[in-house]
């Protein structure tokens, strides 16, 4: 009896010691699961603060990219007309590119330098006697033809009637616009030519549409749907540029490129990027209060990312990003990353589609040797795009 009353309190003991294992190791499991639970969600917490204000932890895909190249061939082996180099001809200044159906579309300024008068030949490597031409492509982008004129210079005495030149595209409500930098003749010149100086040669924007990509294509105005601001104190108040355009809460946002009257021949070099807003592409443009909205951006490269809105700043070299599409320099990026490409542009398939999360880009068309004699383009690759595992978190 003594013996068994023993085993029995021996075991009790036992059943208690691993009652309150049991106890302590469930205590520990819960206070690991609750910090786990805390860590995940502060993480969150934190990536979604960084993402909100900007800086590289936002996006990460931008670190450690570089551009490389490939020449395209001036001339196809089929015999038809490429848009890499070729003598006696200025391409330049290439669009976004876009994809309608199964082709790929690119629009650029073109100089045939036969056809351009002696006393303006000085110009031709600039672009200043452009007119727009495209191509299209069915090898995404790796094989290119062209196809003719897309639009010619304006009416005499009209703001665009010297050059029309370093296009870029939109698709709005079915309809294709076609926007563009433009120049008349020098005002004043007795030859009626353009000059290129820096006090009077001001750059204003017109916008052509068609319904289809092919054309044909007809001006909207007579008149500028984006001007240069008359005040001399302002950024843009010699020269607005370089259009690049994003559909964003349902308004078109153009970015583009300012120079100051002030900074004269030097002025490429003080190159800032603005904003401007409208409900539809003819306008009227609102321009943002806050501008200029990014230093050292002489060629406008942006594109939806993320929430954001990225941007390739060609003076300083390097990515940048804005979460609201506009504070650029709260929180800056600021990523070299080389080799520079010149006055490129993206294939951007947010340009005729609607996407509610920016996708990034990829690949698209750049310029060779923009001092001539004969500046071409080429296909540049560096993959900006957004891992598929961000688009699965937020559900877009």
């Amino acid at each position: 009896m003594g013996m068994g009353k023993g085993l029995h309190a021996g075991g009790s003991a036992v059943c208690n010691l691993i009652f309150i294992f049991v106890l302590i190791m469930r205590t520990i499991t819960i206070i690991l699961a609750l910090f786990l639970l805390y860590s995940c969600k502060s993480g969150l917490a934190d990536r979604d603060k960084n993402n909100a204000s900007g800086g590289k932890d936002a996006v990460p895909e931008f670190s450690g990219k570089s551009f490389t190249y490939q020449e395209l061939d001036g001339q196809n082996p089929d015999g038809s007309r490429g848009i890499g180099i070729q003598k006696g001809v200025t391409r330049r200044d290439p669009s976004d590119v876009i994809k309608v159906d199964n082709t790929w579309y690119v629009w650029y300024s073109k100089v045939t330098h036969a056809d351009v008068a002696a006393n303006e030949q000085f110009l031709c490597a600039s672009g200043y006697v452009a007119t727009l031409w495209y191509a299209t492509s069915h090898d995404e982008g790796y094989t290119w033809v062209e196809q003719g004129k897309a639009l010619g210079v304006g009416k005499e005495g009209t703001f665009d009637a010297q050059a029309v030149f370093t296009p870029n595209i939109l698709k709005f409500k079915n309809r294709y616009y076609l926007y563009y930098d433009a120049v008349r003749p020098t005002p004043g010149n007795t030859d009626d030519l353009f000059e290129n100086n820096s006090t009077t040669d001001f750059t204003n924007m017109g916008v052509a549409v068609a319904d289809s990509p092919d054309g044909p294509w007809k001006r909207i105005s007579g008149e500028p749907i984006f001007r240069y601001n008359p005040d001399g104190e302002s950024f843009d108040s010699y020269r607005v540029d370089d259009s690049g355009l994003v559909i964003r809460d349902g308004r078109i946002w153009l970015y583009y490129k300012g120079r100051n009257l002030r900074d004269g021949r030097g002025g490429p070099g003080h190159t800032r990027m603005g904003v401007a807003f409208a409900e539809k592409p003819e306008g009227p443009y609102k321009k943002y209060a806050g501008n200029p909205i990014l230093d050292k951006s002489h060629e406008v490269l942006v594109w939806s990312h993320r929430e954001g809105i990225g941007a390739y700043a060609s003076l300083s070299k390097t990515l940048e990003y804005a979460p609201d599409g506009l504070d650029f320099t709260g929180n800056p990026i600021g990523i070299e990353t080389l080799p520079r490409p010149i006055a490129p542009g993206a294939f951007r398939p947010e340009l005729t589609e609607t996407l509610q999360y920016g996708e990034g880009i990829k690949w698209g068309i750049s310029m060779r040797d923009p001092g001539g004699p004969y500046p071409y383009l080429v296909r540049w690759d560096c993959d900006l795009s957004v891992p598929e595992t961000c688009h699965e978190e937020t559900g877009k």
